[in-house]
Formats: structure tokens, C-alpha cells, sequence
């Protein structure tokens, strides 16, 4: 049974299977992803509910646009529905929408459907709930690399100076702790470029659930396993 006083501050999520998911009810792929929406409806419900600071869900990778040009575009479809929809339940649930990554470089409808929310529920003091689109970790770390050189350039920063904090500063994460909880359904053990400077110290958790099939019960089972764990950040 989760412990509502050792809760996690934050944590990402690595949403797969959605395709495998359609497959295996021999449904076409946008299937998958749309019953993923629906999981992913009741996560960040969950998340709000049992008071987390920040959720983070990987929904675009860089690698992404690798797919198919029907299934990207069909991706960035149902993120216009999902946030068309779900807005107006997650501002009055006093949910922060946050955007990871270089999402300008979406399709226009897109982009304006995300400036929406990110406008709507700036104020919100609640859950933040962080979707990392278009976002790549290495390409993340290349960016704040790229800002503190510029700054070397011009003379406002020393190489000397440069620390572990500086790099974090020009995260799109900055502000943001780093996630105490990795979790990825699917069965699949890897990072696929997800939060790499992040997760220095994250404790990662790995269930072979399907996305569309993850519900509040999954969660706070991965939230017992993150809370049955001793964390040392490398001492004794």
C-alpha cells in the first residue's frame, strides 16, 4: 500500500506499446495510440489525486519522425484532441501544462493547440505535468552546451565556471527536480534518449504492461516498488 508521506516529487514515464498493443487485437496502429491517450488520461488524474509535484511523459521522441508519415501525422492528430478535450478538466483540476522540448517545430495546428495550454494553465499551482515532444536527452544536453559556449563567446561566462547547475539552468528542465521515478511499460529496459542528465540518480521501474493497459493500479504499484527501495545517491 503506497505511503502518502514518502510520495515522489516526480515522475517520467516512458509510454510503449501501443503499437504492439494494436497489434495483438489486430487493430491499426492509431488504435494503439489512441487507447494510449485514454491510459494516459487516467495517469495524470492519478498523479493529481495523489498530490505529485511533477508528472513527465515521453510523447515525442527526435527519433520519432522516423516513423511513418501517416502514423506522425496521426500522433500529432490525437495531441490536438487529447488537449482540445482534456484542457478544460485539467485547468479546473489547477494542473500546469509544461512542454520538453522543441516543440515549435510541430505542425502549426499543433503548436497552437500547445500554446493554448500552456497559456490557460500557467497560473495553476497543482500537478505540472510536463510532455516532452520533440525532445531527444542528447539533443537537450547539446543545447545547454551550445547556450553556456555563446555566453563564453560573448565574455559573461568563464569556462571555470561552468558547473553541474549551470548545465542544469539550460535544461528544458530547469526548475524542474530531477525524477526520483522512471517508469517504462511495455517490458522493453532502456532509455531511448529519455531525460539522460536527469536521471543521474532515478530509480527505474519496468513492468511488462502494455501502455493502453496501465491504469491507476499499475501506477501505484510502481510508486510501492519506488517506495520499497532504500535511495543512497551514492553513499552507504
Amino acid at each position: 500500500m503506497i505511503d502518502l508521506n514518502r510520495m515522489p516529487a516526480h515522475v517520467a514515464v516512458i509510454m510503449d506499446g501501443n503499437g504492439r498493443w494494436a497489434q495483438g487485437k489486430n487493430l491499426p496502429r492509431m488504435a494503439g495510440h489512441n487507447a494510449g491517450m485514454l491510459a494516459l488520461k487516467e495517469i495524470v488524474k492519478a498523479s493529481s489525486s495523489l498530490g505529485l509535484k511533477h508528472l513527465t511523459v515521453y510523447a515525442f521522441s527526435t527519433e520519432n519522425w522516423k516513423r511513418s508519415v501517416e502514423e506522425v501525422s496521426g500522433i500529432f492528430k490525437l495531441i490536438i484532441i487529447y488537449i482540445e478535450k482534456e484542457l478544460r478538466e485539467l485547468h479546473e483540476n489547477n494542473v500546469r501544462v509544461n512542454i520538453l522540448g522543441d516543440y515549435e517545430q510541430l505542425p502549426k495546428d499543433a503548436v497552437k493547440s500547445l500554446e493554448r495550454s500552456l497559456e490557460t494553465t500557467r497560473n495553476n499551482s497543482g500537478l505540472q505535468f510536463n510532455i516532452a515532444l520533440n525532445y531527444g536527452g542528447r539533443d537537450e544536453i547539446l543545447r545547454s552546451v551550445k547556450k553556456l559556449a555563446a555566453q563564453i563567446e560573448n565574455g559573461t561566462l568563464k569556462a571555470e565556471e561552468i558547473t553541474e547547475d549551470k548545465i542544469s539552468e539550460n535544461l528544458y528542465t530547469a526548475g524542474i527536480p530531477d525524477p526520483d521515478i522512471i517508469l517504462r511499460t511495455s517490458g522493453e529496459i532502456r532509455l531511448s534518449n529519455y531525460l539522460l542528465w536527469q536521471c543521474a540518480y532515478s530509480e527505474f521501474v519496468f513492468t511488462d504492461v502494455l501502455w493502453p493497459d496501465f491504469n491507476r493500479n499499475e501506477f501505484e504499484k510502481a510508486i510501492e516498488i519506488y517506495q520499497s527501495r532504500k535511495r543512497r545517491f551514492g553513499g552507504r
